[in-house]
């Protein structure tokens, strides 16, 4: 049963989603409401005003770093963005986790005569970077990227995945203009028109292993389908690709072509986080990628076995416009300081560039609580 409640606290409205389902015993009732004090973080009027992708990482218990892949930088005036320019990926440190009180900067590059650019470039300049997940350690801020190219044709869909790297921040206490940045080529990842391997699209930490989430892609009669696929390594070796081993049917195996699909249909950017409350793994994602439906899916173990896809929340931008998407959809384990809730962000889009030029509220993570009740 999926219950629609809103109330209306001063003159701002706040949506409430109540989940309960009561045909599985493994899925616990869920409300979700959404968050504007957390949206109004990213709400700026210049300089940064808008970015998608939004992974985040704690650097330490009150610092909380950003990233997103393609970003506006320009102005709003009147509603609309002015001299706005689209770079590829840029970072911003909030400090402090209460929304009312946290300091927000932003930080990209310049070229030229203050030309903005992507904070993180590849070394060789072939094509550029979107961030995916990113977890610190005593070596630095580990952050994974994927390589993208421009496909001919001018269609928002026009790009290709060529690449898969593995960036060490060595020195992440200091201002992100000033970091330093080693590139590393993750060796497990392929990439075909059949499809191929991706890693990054989550990072877990338990005990003494980082477990690193990806995505198994095959395409059949041309549809593409993707699946969650694992592999653990030492916390103290992320960067040592030797001591890597991959979920295969049951066991850790030196192997990456053996790895085993572990859900189906899940997108390039996803969460797996670990919630206290329910002593149960949580991966919460864009149905297909891109939806205006976001699940989440649960399990005893980081490997699995994941439950079928619960449906938590209907973002309500898609229905402003035929052309509006939604995607992006994660946890923020960073945000989540209480065992029975998780901070949940997506994004909303258009294809078509008008859309988003006219509507600012476009192109901004969106905030959402959810929280998991007791029965």
């Amino acid at each position: 049963m999926l219950a629609f409640l809103k109330k209306k606290s001063g003159t701002l409205w706040i949506f409430l989603f109540v989940l309960q389902v009561f045909a599985c015993s493994a899925a616990p009732p869920i409300s979700v409401e959404i968050l504007p004090q957390h949206d109004a973080l990213f709400s700026n009027q210049v300089g940064w005003i808008g970015g998608d992708g939004a992974y985040s990482a704690a650097l330490n218990h009150d610092t909380i770093c950003w990233f997103f892949g393609d970003t506006w930088i320009g102005q709003i005036i009147n509603n609309r963005q002015s001299k706005a320019t689209l770079v590829n990926n840029t970072v911003a440190i909030q400090q402090g986790k209460d929304p009312a009180i946290a300091r927000m900067k932003f930080y990209y590059h310049h070229e030229g005569s203050n030309q903005p650019a992507a904070l993180i470039r590849p070394e060789g300049n072939r094509g550029w970077f979107w961030i995916l997940d990113s977890v610190m350690t005593p070596a630095g801020l580990y952050v994974f990227l994927i390589q993208i190219e421009r496909t001919p044709g001018n269609e928002a869909f026009n790009f290709k995945v060529v690449g898969n790297w593995l960036g060490l921040v060595a020195n992440p206490e200091e201002s992100p203009a000033h970091w330093r940045i080693m590139q590393t080529k993750v060796p497990w990842s392929t990439f075909s028109a059949a499809g191929g391997l991706l890693w990054g699209s989550a990072i877990l930490q338990q005990n003494e292993f980082l477990y690193v989430y990806g995505t198994a892609e095959g395409v059949s009669k041309d549809i593409a389908r993707k699946h969650m696929i694992l592999a653990r390594v030492p916390a103290s070796s992320l960067a040592d690709f030797s001591q890597w081993r991959f979920f295969a049917d049951g066991n850790w195996v030196s192997d990456h072509r053996r790895v085993s699909p572990l859900s189906p249909d899940m997108p390039h950017e996803y969460s797996v986080t670990y919630v206290p409350a329910l002593k149960r793994f949580v991966a919460v994602h864009s149905e297909d990628g891109f939806s205006d439906t976001i699940l989440l899916r649960l399990s005893p173990k980081p490997q699995g076995p994941w439950g079928k896809p619960i449906p938590i929340f209907q973002c309500p931008e898609a229905g402003w416009d035929d052309s509006i998407f939604c995607y992006a959809a994660k946890g923020h384990s960073a945000l989540s300081e209480r065992p029975d809730q998780l901070i949940v962000t997506y994004v909303a889009n258009s294809v078509d560039f008008n859309t988003v030029v006219e509507d600012t509220r476009l192109y901004r993570p969106r905030f959402l609580q959810v929280t998991f009740l007791k029965r």
